[in-house]
């Protein structure tokens, strides 16, 4: 039986990057994933890197400043994945004044320091690249920063840090039986190679929505204790994509009658996203199966969209969606779109060491991490010094391609440039997809190609073999949704008859591997 320091539960962005913090600080750490990495909502989020803006409103200062503080950390942490995106607010006087907005982006813009994002402005909409796409109506706006990330990838990332480090990651193993004991946890993982006990000193529940569920149903608890105290509330946020819908690289938010906002942001090159919903459901329907848009959240999102835009929305117009369960601390608050989205890491001490993530959101992943391992730590008696704050990414350091780093959105251009001249032979449009996906780390996909030809067969257009070999050797990648929604959007941009081809493909590679292994 192998014997770990710690056990996470959930291979999401809280459970991944709780991995990677404490395999950095010399841990013996073993992650256990029932599905794949960010199967879930860690893949279904709005993908920004904010502060959270209408945070503001419910007094959440706290949280906006502290994600506004880890904003720039992160951006700087993994360039190629996570970039500057502006923001555009048409003015509705109808929905909130003037004057209150101008007052929120100030605090907003100082509550956290900025290096180089820009602050806020006005701006006049009429006859301007920003404004002609909305209705002829909203003549001035406010534009701001934020950031944009590829989600599941950021989970990948701080996986593969974790493994790097020396963390054992198991994806599709879930967790059947955990068993508290007076030194430790005895837990039970179905694994792909059968059932596999181990050890921990201590455990770690990052199983998100599920979380609340693994203490009372498959956590066994030591004689006259309570593992599970607190309730979640589970809020589905559902998005849909369009076909692109304006020209420019900016991003919008659309104040709605209901007091909630919705963003429309520039997708995958050739769409536009629109989200997101907040839906309150009962546990048994948000645990009973993958999360999916409903038809009422499909006209929310067109109606709302077509009171800002000028050419209107409808469900004709939807050409994907996704939705995922947002696992929120229930604070008591009655609106689901005002249950707080900040987290808390609740111990318990008597006995071997618990900890379960409550909440939280992506922006905070990296501080909410350090603040677990900090504690996970001191529960083993063992504190160790926090590392994450300065640290890059797997494939964040571009210093070996483009020499030292200046700002990120303009390192990750010098990337492309690097890239393209290393290896001439790549079309443009690849060599960018490729250094967005894996950023310094696009040598060990590529390896000693020299042409288009080392790179394997062409299985759909624009993925060659050679990248879904490193996809399955080193990114846990099984299955087509694997590698066509979660490694990339690719399923986005093909057919049916080419995400098939994609599967057959995947397939046949798994089922040889065993016969290659033997």
């Amino acid at each position: 039986m192998d014997h770990f320091d710690v056990l996470i539960v959930g291979g999401g962005i809280n459970g991944a990057g709780i991995a990677r913090d404490l395999a950095g600080r010399g841990f013996k750490v073993l992650l256990c994933e029932r599905d794949d990495l960010a199967a879930h909502t860690s893949s279904s989020s709005t993908k920004l890197i904010h502060g959270g803006l209408r945070y503001l409103e419910y007094y959440e200062f706290s949280l906006v400043r502290k994600a506004l503080q880890e904003r720039e950390l992160l951006l700087r942490s993994a360039p190629h994945l996570i970039w500057p995106l502006r923001f555009v607010m048409p003015h509705d006087a109808a929905m909130r004044p003037a004057w209150m907005i101008r007052i929120g982006l100030f605090l907003y813009d100082h509550l956290a320091r900025r290096e180089f994002l820009p602050g806020s402005r006005g701006v006049r909409l009429s006859k301007q690249p920003l404004g002609e796409p909305l209705q002829p109506r909203f003549k001035r706006g406010f534009v701001y920063s934020d950031g944009w990330v590829d989600d599941a990838r950021l989970v990948v990332l701080n996986a593969l840090d974790a493994r790097d480090r020396g963390a054992e990651i198991l994806t599709r193993s879930p967790c059947t039986r955990l068993q508290r004991e007076a030194d430790g946890w005895l837990a039970t993982l179905a694994t792909a190679g059968g059932e596999r006990q181990v050890r921990a000193r201590a455990l770690v529940n990052a199983a998100g929505p599920w979380a609340e569920q693994l203490l009372r149903e498959v956590a066994r608890p030591l004689a006259g204790e309570q593992l599970a105290k607190r309730h979640l509330r589970l809020v589905k946020g559902s998005h849909i994509v369009v076909r692109q819908r304006f020209q420019h690289d900016h991003a919008y938010l659309f104040q709605n009658p209901d007091g909630r906002i919705i963003f429309a942001i520039p997708y995958e090159g050739a769409f536009t996203l629109i989200g997101t919903t907040d839906v309150e459901l009962p546990p048994e329907q948000a645990l009973a199966d993958r999360a999916e848009i409903d038809g009422a959240e499909i006209d929310y999102l067109c109606e709302q969209a077509s009171r800002y835009l000028k050419a209107p929305l409808t469900p004709a117009d939807v050409v994907w969606s996704y939705a995922g369960v947002r696992p929120l601390l229930d604070d008591e608050s009655g609106n689901a779109s005002a249950v707080t989205r900040d987290y808390l890491l609740e111990t318990h001490a008597d006995g071997a060491p618990l900890m379960t993530v409550w909440g939280g959101k992506i922006t905070t992943f990296r501080k909410l991490a350090e603040e677990a391992a900090d504690q996970i730590a001191q529960l083993l008696g063992d504190p160790r010094p926090a590392w994450t704050r300065e640290a890059r990414l797997p494939g964040g350091d571009l210093s070996l391609w483009i020499g030292p780093a200046q700002r990120p959105d303009q390192d990750f251009e010098r990337l492309v440039l690097a890239l393209l001249r290393r290896h001439p032979y790549l079309p443009p449009a690849l060599a960018r997809r490729l250094a967005r996906a894996y950023g310094s780390r696009v040598s060990r996909v590529l390896g000693a190609a020299k042409s288009v030809r080392d790179l394997g067969l062409e299985i759909a257009p624009g993925l060659f073999e050679i990248e879904l070999r490193y996809l399955q050797r080193e990114e846990w990648a099984l299955t087509a949704d694997d590698v066509l929604w979660r490694r990339s959007k690719l399923g986005l941009h093909y057919s049916e008859a080419q995400r098939q081809a994609v599967a057959d493909w995947l397939a046949c590679a798994v089922a040889e591997a065993p016969q290659k292994s033997a």
